[in-house]
């Protein structure tokens, strides 16, 4: 019996027609005050998930290819729309351009690769997600993003997502919707829980653990994935929870961690490098480690810290 993969199990709060703003999500995570060093152009994500609604007016101007590995279309490798809705979602939350209607994205300038690896049923086989994945690979891409899994650890997808990782690539996956709120039990999904991935948790809009959130020891961190207003289908809106909407806040938020790291080092930062530079930006909120990794990610955390330690009575208090 041949195994497939799933979309992570999320909840569809709300259809929305219209809307005019800034996902509270992304101001959790402190995005907008990033904008003014950069909105992550130049930076390409992968994403690997039902496709995307590739005439919405927020992500239009985003795409930059992609390639259908499912069944869908009757398989026509050129035809990743989205017929489920998750996908696109993904992507808005990514990267939906700053264009003052609908949402806007983490990064609003980062370049979208949409790798069309789960069916309108929001099913998969694991041999369409190996290959997308060699496929971003070839494709040079920055980040890969993943809000999918299973129960099974494969060796194969496991093997590739190694490659990628060698291939100083950045590997964002969700880390499940099984968690019980306790962190006595673990709850482990592939591919969030291989180490070589970073594992994304939920937290609500009110910085509180989603009870659903996978808990374990491969979790790195968390973010908003309650009630996320992204794109989706037909371009309108919708309302989503799950850590399939907190994973893409990370890949956004390394896209703009990625371009702000490489300028002020001059270099091109491994992916050891980054992932301390994300992880050096994120805020504990009091939890077990297994249910929040290291925190909540807040992109303005250094600077912040900067401006404490700056102060007058701070700097004479340290001297002492």
């Amino acid at each position: 019996m041949e195994k497939y993969v799933h979309l992570i199990p999320y909840v569809l709060v709300e259809h929305l027609e219209m809307v005019n703003e800034i996902p509270k999500g992304i101001e959790i995570i402190q995005a907008p005050e990033i904008w003014q060093e950069t909105k992550g152009q130049g930076i390409t994500v992968a994403v690997l998930d039902t496709g995307c609604d590739t005439d919405h007016p927020d992500l239009m101007d985003r795409i930059v290819g992609g390639y259908n590995f499912t069944e869908d279309d009757e398989g026509d490798s050129l035809k990743f729309e989205d017929y489920n809705g998750h996908g696109t979602h993904v992507c808005g939350t990514i990267a939906a351009s700053l264009n003052n209607t609908g949402v806007v994205g983490v990064a609003p300038e980062a370049n979208l690769l949409i790798l069309k690896v789960l069916g309108k049923n929001g099913s998969g086989k694991y041999d369409w997600i190996i290959k997308a994945i060699q496929y971003a690979i070839d494709q040079k891409v920055d980040i890969i993003s993943m809000s999918l899994g299973g129960p099974t650890d494969v060796k194969e997808l496991h093997d590739v997502i190694i490659k990628a990782v060698n291939q100083n690539i950045l590997v964002v996956c969700a880390a499940g919707n099984d968690g019980d709120d306790q962190d006595s039990t673990d709850e482990f999904g592939y591919p969030g829980s291989y180490n070589e991935v970073i594992s994304v948790g939920a937290v609500n809009l009110e910085r509180q653990s989603s009870e659903f959130s996978n808990s374990n020891n491969q979790v790195d961190l968390v973010a908003p994935g309650e009630k996320v207003v992204s794109t989706y289908l037909n371009g309108n809106y919708a309302t989503l929870s799950g850590t399939s909407m907190a994973a893409p806040h990370v890949s956004g938020a390394l896209a703009l961690l990625k371009v702000i790291s490489n300028s002020t080092f001059e270099r091109d930062l491994t992916v050891p490098e980054l992932y301390s530079q994300l992880i050096k930006r994120t805020v504990p909120l009091g939890n077990s480690p297994k249910i929040e990794g290291n925190g909540l990610v807040y992109l303005t955390l250094l600077d912040y810290v900067k401006k404490v330690f700056d102060q007058p009575t701070v700097r004479a208090l340290i001297s002492i």
